[in-house]
């Protein structure tokens, strides 16, 4: 009977660790959130939003997405030397952040209308440089198949955010209690990865000359991902950041909390299911040039989890809201209700994105994720000449991406298929 139950095939046991890990990781925060709610005020969750929008945004490519080059050499001393040249990038540029960070300090307080960010923009550059460093050693643990270190690490950074918000806020709830839980978390996840690294990889061979090598070969990644990846992460990040511009750092602090909730099924399952569709994905090509047959795989899997999981969620919203975190979170609730349709498709199309990557089609990345960004900052600015309320902002923004999501599937699949 045991046996029955236990995943038999490879990428169903994968999943699996990795979900197991992030199950954990997400359950802390999930019952700590009322808690923080409670400590913590809607404008305080609206400056944490503006702070990880800002280094999310320059996180997103602080290696030059080179870590996405990782999965790819056949040798590891290849791969070690892709991922050296990912974390001296992240150092460069954390360097130079620190320029605007402290000279131009007051004008971002300024043009970011907000005077709480003003102190935690010094530490910019700092988490920017553990963002990146993270990504390398994600991938250099998954290409050695290290899901349980990975799903640990996952585990460590869960743990350490919650006790660290936790912490500061029985003391004083501020901003800064959940800004220092971010940050403490993410120099935790590290800490776990790189030991594992050191013990899998030969640093030893990490060479110049190698490095400058593989920085030409893999060309394409900071060539074309890069400003894709930016552009993707733009399209939701500058968004949070506008919405303080356009509407208020409260309504922020709402819309943060829809999105948090809303976002783990895809951290939780969607995250984990795509790392290991990387890997297969990109063993399955190697062998036949296509990737055919995991792609319609992963897809069934991702259909079927995204709209058990969503579509009843969807009725219950406002009011789980209302009683999970308090009165005043109710229309954090309303907002997650409009934008539920987006996050069913972008469930099944982000988990699957990793497919321009295996076959090195980074053009097509990049101008999807351009389009993504012009539609979702347009579908803003038209709001606010309009001056159309959040909420009816948030049902045309749903419409429009939902069906951009829809599209990139079917532009994903015909990759899959080696027809574009």
């Amino acid at each position: 009977m045991l046996n029955k139950l236990t995943p038999q095939s490879s990428f169903a046991k994968n999943v699996l660790t990795l979900m197991t890990g992030t199950t954990v990781a997400q359950a802390i925060p999930i019952v700590i959130t009322p808690i923080l709610t409670r400590m913590y005020t809607p404008e305080d969750f609206g400056v944490l939003a503006l702070f990880v929008a800002i280094t999310t945004i320059l996180g997103s490519v602080a290696n030059g997405r080179y870590e996405l080059a990782i999965m790819l050499p056949e040798s590891d001393d290849e791969a070690i030397n892709v991922a050296a040249m990912g974390v001296l990038i992240a150092t460069v540029l954390s360097i130079c952040l620190l320029l605007p960070a402290i000279f131009l300090n007051q004008y971002l307080v300024t043009l970011l209308d907000n005077q709480f960010i003003g102190f935690w923009l010094y530490f910019v550059p700092f988490v920017v440089f553990l963002l990146g460093l993270y990504n390398v050693l994600n991938y250099l643990n998954n290409r050695k198949k290290c899901y349980k270190d990975i799903a640990k690490a996952t585990v460590y950074k869960s743990v350490v955010q919650a006790a660290v918000q936790l912490g500061v806020g029985a003391i004083k709830a501020t901003v800064g209690g959940l800004i220092s839980g971010h940050i403490a978390s993410n120099l935790v996840a590290n800490t776990r990865l790189a030991f594992n690294v050191k013990r899998q990889y030969s640093l030893a061979n990490i060479k110049w000359v190698e490095m400058k090598r593989v920085a030409y070969r893999y060309i394409d990644f900071p060539k074309y991902s890069m400003w894709a990846t930016l552009s993707n992460t733009l399209s939701y990040q500058l968004l949070n950041v506008l919405i303080t511009t356009f509407y208020s750092i409260t309504t922020l602090g709402f819309y943060s909390l829809a999105q948090r909730i809303l976002g783990m099924p895809a951290t939780l399952i969607g995250s984990s299911i795509g790392q290991v569709y990387f890997q297969q994905a990109t063993i399955e090509k190697n062998k036949t040039g296509k990737a055919t047959k995991i792609f319609n795989a992963t897809t069934k899997k991702l259909v079927v989890l995204s709209c058990v999981f969503f579509i009843p969620l969807y009725f219950v919203l406002p009011s789980l809201f209302e009683i999970m975190f308090g009165d005043k979170w109710r229309i954090a609730g309303e907002y997650a209700q409009i934008i539920v349709p987006v996050f069913i498709v972008r469930f099944v199309g982000a988990a699957l994105s990793n497919t321009n990557n295996i076959f090195e089609k980074q053009g097509l990345a990049l101008a999807w994720q351009i389009a993504l960004l012009i539609l979702s900052i347009g579908v803003l600015i038209l709001s606010s000449v309009f001056h159309l309320s959040f909420e009816d902002f948030l049902r045309v923004y749903t419409v429009v991406t939902s069906i951009h999501y829809i599209l990139l599937y079917f532009l994903l699949k015909f990759v899959a298929d080696a027809k574009l």
